[in-house]
């Protein structure tokens, strides 16, 4: 977990808990895995398609950067946000020549209005909430939507609207006929960690207006599949980094910091997931997501593949069920 240009956008890095850390931890090799999965999708083929990243709220993330370092990177990178956000980004990639220079030469740069065009990245301001913005942006930054692409949101659905973010969400499966929309959130408000979680963050003017409208496993999926998305899967937290993270790299992120809070860190953990739309239309992705064990008996034969809908489905071939939810 290396990252050589976090350190342009952060001006003091702060000591966190070893509990947060993990988290940290956990979340970028959770979506890592998915997103190193969608980049391989379809590479076998002898018809190799060019793949794009839309990025929404991508804040100060540093993921074209790291993809172009590890030669990973894919033909767009769009990443979207308010122009508070953007315009600091512009000023701080303009600034720096180690960011400057994987934009390529023929790069434009606009701090005031918080706009940055090149071949393969674009930062472009925008209100989520306004889709025709979107659709106007989508044109600006060249976005192909027949093409593969990869829509990241962590921890931004959540804070919108619950009518915004279906209309969101909609309007994406609409647009992308061959795509993946990866959401990282918060899930479980009723319980007790749930309704403490929801007060400090309101009491910091930042609540979660979307999360007793999808509070579980069953809703963030529901969220995909009752608006246009042909398949969806939702994990929490605590079975993903116990399941599907690679084991060698999490025993050594564990004995880097050590700490002896396990209950506080499974409840953590169990109040966070991913979940994920599907839309396939050139069918590259039908062996993407969390391998779980129900996926791994499927292919194996032992057991039915069942949607959501109660329908049978036909036999696949690899070993990922789109529709497990634990």
């Amino acid at each position: 977990m290396q990252d050589a240009y976090i350190q342009y956008f952060v001006r003091k890095p702060t000591r966190r808990s070893p509990i947060i850390n993990r988290g940290y931890y956990a979340r970028w090799a959770s979506i890592r895995k998915l997103l190193l999965q969608f980049l391989e999708a379809g590479s076998s083929s002898n018809n190799q398609h060019k793949k794009q990243i839309v990025s929404l709220g991508a804040g100060f993330d540093t993921l074209f950067f790291q993809l172009q370092d590890e030669n990973h990177a894919p033909h767009l990178v769009l990443e979207v946000d308010f122009k508070e956000v953007t315009s600091k980004k512009a000023i701080i990639i303009d600034t720096y020549e180690p960011l400057r220079a994987k934009l390529g030469s023929n790069s434009d740069i606009s701090k005031e209005q918080g706009k940055i065009f090149s071949d393969h990245y674009k930062l472009l301001p925008a209100d989520l909430r306004d889709l025709s913005s979107l659709d106007l942006i989508l044109d600006q930054a060249n976005i192909d939507p027949s093409l593969p692409t990869l829509i990241l949101a962590e921890c931004v659905l959540i804070y919108l609207d619950p009518d915004v973010s279906r209309a969101l969400v909609q309007w994406a499966g609409k647009k992308f006929p061959n795509s993946i929309f990866i959401v990282y959130e918060q899930i479980h408000p009723d319980d007790g960690f749930g309704r403490q979680m929801l007060k400090n963050l309101e009491s910091r003017g930042c609540p979660l207006l979307g999360l007793h409208d999808t509070p579980t496993l069953e809703a963030k999926i529901r969220r995909f599949i009752d608006h246009g998305w042909q398949r969806s899967e939702a994990l929490d937290m605590d079975v993903i980094y116990n399941q599907h993270i690679d084991q060698k790299d999490r025993k050594r992120i564990e004995r880097l910091e050590l700490f002896d809070e396990f209950e506080e860190w499974h409840i953590l953990q169990e109040h966070y997931c991913i979940s994920y739309g599907i839309n396939d239309q050139l069918g590259i992705f039908s062996c993407f997501g969390f391998q779980s064990r129900e996926a791994k008996e499927l292919s194996e034969g032992k057991k039915e593949d069942i949607d959501i809908h109660g329908r049978r489905q036909s036999p696949i071939s690899c070993p990922i069920n789109p529709y497990t939810a634990q």
